[in-house]
């Protein structure tokens, strides 16, 4: 089984009698059920509801000797421990970069994985993404090519930050957190909770990211506009071969779908589908 290297990805430890707890409290996910074996998929906010970070995170260990391992951006890791840090107060916990000893791995496959690994899960974003694992560097050789993940995951409409959407300038929402088990609507309260609540229950999500079809060849590159006739109505993120996703203003949309109004970027056609995990 081909192990897919994903050399953007950097991993935060936390540690320390209070690290479930603190962890819980303060992202998208529920820490507080979480074993090892499982990953969760969670976002850090800002108070205004807005992802500063988004991450997987993994359980390692038993009882005292439980820590966390989160998979995030590498170029966002000293910004999540700084950011969590200041979060500690008086918890009992530690906040330790871990990127120069582990590597983040994709095994596009069902079946579980055998690899030497420290954390090893099912993506509980998409069965198309089958295992991620965590693993000291070197541990596992990497044989599969990270176009093959990259189309896998276009293919399944995740989007991935600071492509499909800004850090610090989307929503859970707009990023489809809470169709890809990225959001935990009944563990109670945590940073930014009261704007994701409304969101969802007055369904006031405008925006979302959205996978689309060409029939015209390569999408087109991320960053170019969508438009509905002469209307701008978002942006292209990730895109292989003929598909792609991009953030747009879903009544702006269907505004168009309605009125047969075709979309494009950058000239050529695209035909939109729901959001990833949407009916």
């Amino acid at each position: 089984m081909s192990a897919i290297i994903l050399e953007d990805r950097g991993v935060v430890e936390v540690g320390g009698p209070d690290a479930a707890k603190f962890l819980h409290n303060l992202v998208t996910n529920d820490i507080a059920k979480l074993l090892p074996g499982q990953a969760r998929f969670c976002a850090l906010l800002a108070p205004q509801g807005k992802i500063l970070f988004d991450f997987l995170v993994f359980a390692v260990g038993e009882g005292e000797d439980r820590r966390y391992l989160l998979d995030c951006p590498l170029a966002l890791v000293g910004d999540l421990v700084k950011r969590l840090g200041m979060y500690k107060l008086r918890a009992n916990v530690t906040v330790t970069p871990r990127s120069g000893e582990l590597v983040s791995y994709a095994f596009l496959a069902a079946e579980k994985p055998q690899a030497e690994a420290v954390a090893l899960a099912e993506d509980p974003r998409s069965e198309r993404l089958g295992w991620r694992a965590l693993a000291q560097q070197g541990a596992i050789p990497a044989s599969g090519g990270r176009a093959d993940y990259d189309a896998a995951r276009v293919a399944a409409g995740i989007p991935e930050g600071g492509l499909d959407f800004a850090y610090g300038d989307a929503f859970p929402h707009e990023a489809n957190m809470d169709l890809i088990a990225g959001v935990d609507f009944t563990k109670g309260c945590y940073v930014g909770q009261e704007v994701v609540s409304r969101t969802k229950h007055r369904n006031l999500a405008r925006k979302r990211v959205a996978p689309y079809r060409t029939s015209q060849g390569q999408a087109p590159a991320p960053g170019a506009a969508v438009r509905a006739g002469e209307i701008d109505i978002g942006l292209t993120g990730s895109h292989s071969g003929e598909i792609g996703l991009a953030l747009i203003r879903l009544d702006k949309l269907a505004d168009a779908a309605a009125a047969g109004i075709a979309t494009t970027a950058e000239g050529v056609s695209l035909e939109f589908a729901a959001p990833s995990g949407a009916s």
